[in-house]
């Protein structure tokens, strides 16, 4: 059977489930799979059994480093015209393109680590610089690799696409928006770009309380950083407490924007209103989903967030911006719903429009679930996923272009 190195940034880690899920799932259809990781995660005794299975970059041997320099002199015109590629595609700022140099290296050093495991094929998991390093590497082993795209890899970080989806055996991403994107970048190559949702487990029970009970709950989720606009949910907040509503708002999550995000809440008067929760255990989140009237989302850039699958999956009423992928999940009046990108006064109105209507959602609620059955449920996707990553290393060549190749 087939031996993969599956390659991410980070392994493991709780915000990305779907990595763990797929790598099981390969294993156990019998492939061997290595788990490969550029950085180390933090301690945490639920995934220390993962993390004793990964291959890290941090073990550096010098051995390896040893056997990376005869690789880069026996590669030399690979690796020349790799760098040529880096330096050439315009579209890249130049200081990516001198970051470039350094994930080629590191790339070097991966193909050393993975030299002598008989590997046939690197999938690696977002677009980000391991990408990259997988690419360096497959390329210097002469084998195939394969690439997942998810949001902001490829929205607002997506650099050298032309190149890793000329040289990629097959690339997945997760929304038909996403899909979109790649074939604009490089339309040659669109035969090869398939759709593989990510998705999340169905809860066998029904979460919802299914009634409002004041104040009306909100509750939102994901990590504190700039590109989830949680300075747009406080200010939304400081709206609707304007405008007379009683509610109460909760944050799930923790990062590097904490500190602005308490700032703002004294600046604005929120604490009586809003609190951050902070990182939260799966326990915890499925009380909050419970309790909660409304989930909203304010990200400016996302691919489908797991989060709103999960409310969803649970019946909860969902509200989120009309961007990328979302729209392809939140049915704006069907299954959620969606409000203008940055437009304050609509994610207003759409949160009072919500409250008023509480009682009278629960077709939206089923449908909601019914959507995350069928399109996003994780156990079907992520084995359709090990059967396009199987049949594609096994066939010869790559299967007749799908005029739109969707797997779900």
């Amino acid at each position: 059977m087939s031996r993969i190195a599956y390659l991410a940034n980070l392994f493991p880690v709780a915000s990305e489930p779907y990595v763990a899920a797929e790598i099981r799932a390969l294993r156990a259809r019998g492939a061997q799979v290595i788990a490969c990781s550029v950085r180390h995660p933090s301690s945490d005794e639920e995934r220390d059994a993962l993390k004793q299975q990964t291959l890290y970059f941090t073990h550096v041997r010098a051995r390896l480093i040893f056997r990376s320099l005869a690789l880069a002199a026996k590669h030399r015109r690979i690796l020349a015209n790799i760098i040529k590629e880096a330096f050439s595609e315009k579209s890249a700022r130049l200081s990516r393109r001198l970051r470039a140099l350094v994930h080629t290296a590191l790339g070097i050093y991966f193909a050393a680590l993975i030299e002598d495991r008989a590997i046939c094929h690197v999938h690696v998991h977002h677009g980000y610089f391991a990408s990259w390093i997988a690419m360096v590497a497959a390329r210097v082993l002469n084998i195939s690799y394969s690439i997942t795209f998810h949001g902001s890899d490829l929205l607002l970080h997506g650099a050298f696409l032309k190149t890793k989806l000329e040289h990629c055996r097959f690339c997945t991403t997760i929304s038909e928006f996403n899909r979109t994107v790649l074939v604009s970048a490089q339309p040659t190559t669109a035969e090869k770009i398939f759709i593989c949702r990510m998705g999340v487990r169905v809860p066998h029970a029904e979460h919802s309380s299914n009634a409002y009970n004041p104040p009306f709950s909100i509750f939102a989720a994901g990590r504190l950083h700039p590109v989830k606009d949680f300075d747009f949910l406080l200010r939304g907040c400081r709206t609707l407490i304007d405008s007379g509503f009683d509610f109460r708002c909760r944050i799930a999550g923790e990062g590097n924007e904490r500190k602005h995000l308490e700032e703002l809440l004294d600046r604005l008067s929120l604490r009586d209103h809003v609190t951050l929760l902070g990182q939260q255990s799966s326990i915890q989140m499925e009380a909050h989903y419970r309790i909660a009237d409304l989930l909203v989302l304010t990200s400016r850039s996302e691919g489908i967030p797991l989060v709103l699958m999960e409310a969803m999956a649970r019946q909860q009423i969902v509200l989120a911006p009309r961007i990328t992928g979302i729209p392809e999940l939140v049915i704006d009046g069907k299954t959620g719903f969606l409000y203008a990108p940055g437009d304050l006064a609509d994610f207003v109105r759409k949160v009072r429009m919500i409250e008023r209507s509480t009682c009278f959602l629960q077709a939206i609620r089923r449908a909601a679930s019914n959507h995350v059955v069928a399109h996003f449920e994780r156990k079907k996707n992520v084995a359709g996923f090990c059967d396009l990553l199987i049949s594609q290393i096994s066939a010869q060549s790559l299967p007749e272009p799908y005029a739109h190749p969707v797997l779900q």
